[in-house]
């Protein structure tokens, strides 16, 4: 596997990134795979080169903390790891138990390198912007986790764009340490971060990492799985533009022997806003097919053909993930 910059950086990662929401405890989520069913894709994962896993606290109330690194230290030395976690989502009924105070940002991050077994984390990732916390404490607290040695750097998720740049205007002016990761939606169903977020990346050196590059699985799946029949952002997928789309998706796979989850997989890889894709697993499976769709490949006429039916739809930033989301709009 050819390892990638990091945007700026000198840390260096596998071209996908594993992500772990659906590994932790079935009693969090219906559909969250347990240790038994968890183990065998981590194996695969590392023996397919990937040295990236995305956590986050709230995944499992830290169970998936728990089990992804602890599981993945016992199979390969720390330094081989690149191991992210997340934080905003409430914990617990505490209501500092939540969002980007200095409280809150200070005490996750000891509970998280506790559960984790490690003494640091490789990108540590705000899941959302919090609108209730002054952007100066936040990034100062941030900067104090880089400053004690638990952190090496810094990432940001689910949030505008203009946010996102002021927070990193807030850590330059006072000489923070800055975010160097965008994780964000991105897929050939869903190109609103083309608009600004991307460029922003593209322009300040910033590293992207980008999740649901199958669309919350509508341009894969054939059936509901036992994910999808409990995940109420399906209802973002499935307009009259999407189907189209996902039947693009299909003629291409039929005219390339292959699957429609390649194809998805392969127009998000091959984008040319460079990014590492997060890719879910519910088998190791699932994982060979990621790594095919890398050297899958789209020439300029298949990604004009999926893209063509494309248009301006309503921007996939929920915060609250117990919220109902918004209907679409195309314009």
């Amino acid at each position: 596997m050819n390892y990638v910059a990091f945007g700026r950086t000198g840390l260096r990662v596998s071209p996908l990134c594993l992500g772990t929401m659906s590994l932790g405890s079935s009693a969090w989520k219906p559909w969250v795979l347990d240790e038994p069913e968890a183990l065998p894709i981590l194996r695969h994962a590392l023996d397919l080169g990937i040295n990236f896993f995305d956590m986050a606290d709230w995944y499992s109330l830290g169970r998936n903390e728990e089990l992804v690194a602890r599981s993945l230290l016992r199979m390969v030395p720390r330094d081989r790891l690149v191991l992210a976690t997340k934080v905003f989502y409430p914990m617990s009924e505490d209501p500092n138990d939540r969002g980007l105070s200095r409280k809150h940002i200070a005490a996750s991050i000891d509970r998280s390198l506790a559960r984790m077994g490690t003494d640091y984390v490789d990108l540590y990732v705000i899941h959302a912007f919090d609108a209730a916390t002054p952007v100066e404490e936040t990034m100062a607290a941030l900067h104090d986790t880089v400053r004690a040695g638990k952190v090496r750097y810094l990432g940001a998720s689910t949030m505008y764009a203009w946010q996102f740049a002021k927070m990193n205007h807030v850590a330059e002016r006072h000489g923070f340490t800055p975010f160097v990761n965008m994780q964000c939606q991105y897929n050939v169903l869903y190109r609103e971060e083309e608009r600004e977020m991307l460029p922003y990346c593209r322009d300040q050196g910033i590293a992207v990492t980008t999740f649901s590059p199958l669309a919350r699985g509508f341009l894969a799946r054939a059936a509901p799985t036992a994910r999808t029949a409990h995940d109420p952002y399906q209802e973002f997928y499935g307009d009259e533009i999407d189907r189209e789309i996902a039947q693009r998706v299909r003629e291409i796979a039929t005219r390339r022997a292959t699957s429609p989850a390649h194809v998805a997989l392969a127009w998000v890889a091959g984008s040319s806003h460079a990014n590492v894709p997060i890719v879910g697993a519910g088998r190791p499976a699932h994982l060979d097919v990621a790594v095919e769709a890398l050297a899958l490949g789209l020439d300029r006429s298949a990604r004009d053909y999926l893209e063509a039916p494309y248009r301006p739809r309503d921007e996939i930033n929920d915060q609250q993930p117990t919220r109902r989301p918004r209907a679409l709009h195309r314009g």
